[in-house]
């Protein structure tokens, strides 16, 4: 879902080491395509279910973990890097089109979900700046907090995790970006804290099943302890992920899948 470039040690104090992210690149195509696999084209007779509703549900927020952790701490233009994850959305949209399910409402790809949601995050990001210097009067702040809003709620009906999905990634963000820099004080603690539990309120609420619930909300907490500081004892991943294989999994997975359900005849049935 991402091009930003491999995960690196960071040598400056404000920017936290990366190589946590080698490993997330491995455990977020797995588990994501596990999900996939399970829903799209297992057989139901095998009662795979359970795969989703578990090993499945750790993807999303691990993706988004990763491109909230790289708009704040590895580009200097999060809404270029928001750019390019949408292309990768157009590219696999027509494919991910082609997988069965029970309705045939329109509905927009995870990269979707995760484009809006780091420019939402980065627009977050930027305001207390722009409010400090005076660059942002009272009447434009309000124009464009109602303009978010209203894209925010508008937009939840169209892109896959809806409304709860396009939150993950601004609240990862203020959250992570506060756990790193919080120090040693009693309050800075818990100001970090009450950032992180917004989190772990989505989270659970993006999944209605207790074992997806409790997939999702871990691996969210999972993402916070590295923003808090676990980040400096992951070692780099020993085989880095190509990068080509890694723009192109999520639209090539869904052709491969489509492929396979037309040659066995289910695309076709609409199965």
């Amino acid at each position: 879902m991402t091009d930003v470039a491999p995960a690196r040690a960071g040598v400056d104090r404000t920017r936290p080491s990366s190589a946590w992210t080698g490993w997330g690149q491995w455990l977020a195509l797995i588990t994501m395509t596990t999900d996939h696999l399970s829903r799209y084209l297992l057989p139901a007779s095998w009662e795979m279910g359970w795969a989703g509703s578990s090993i499945g549900r750790i993807a999303f927020p691990l993706f988004a973990a990763m491109v909230a952790w790289h708009g704040l701490f590895n580009t200097r233009n999060p809404l270029r890097y928001a750019r390019r994850i949408l292309v990768i959305g157009l590219v696999a949209q027509l494919p991910y089109m082609l997988m069965p399910r029970a309705s045939d409402a329109l509905i927009l790809n995870i990269c979707f979900t995760l484009s809006l949601g780091l420019t939402g995050g980065s627009w977050l990001q930027g305001l207390p700046t722009r409010i400090a210097t005076g660059t942002l009067g009272q009447g434009r702040l309000v124009a464009e907090v109602a303009a978010a809003l209203g894209l925010w709620w508008l937009a939840g009906f169209w892109v896959e995790y809806e409304h709860y999905g396009l939150l993950l990634i601004p609240l990862y963000m203020l959250a992570m970006q506060r756990l790193h820099l919080a120090g040693e004080s009693l309050p800075e603690r818990l100001q970090a804290a009450a950032l992180a539990l917004p989190v772990l309120v989505v989270a659970g609420l993006m999944n209605s099943s207790d074992m997806a619930k409790s997939f999702t909300v871990a691996t969210c907490l999972a993402m916070l302890l590295l923003a808090a500081g676990a980040h400096k004892a992951m070692p780099a991943v020993p085989t880095a992920m190509p990068r080509r294989l890694w723009l192109a999994w999520y639209p090539a997975h869904f052709v491969a899948i489509a492929l396979w359900l037309w040659v066995d005849g289910r695309l076709a049935a609409g199965v």
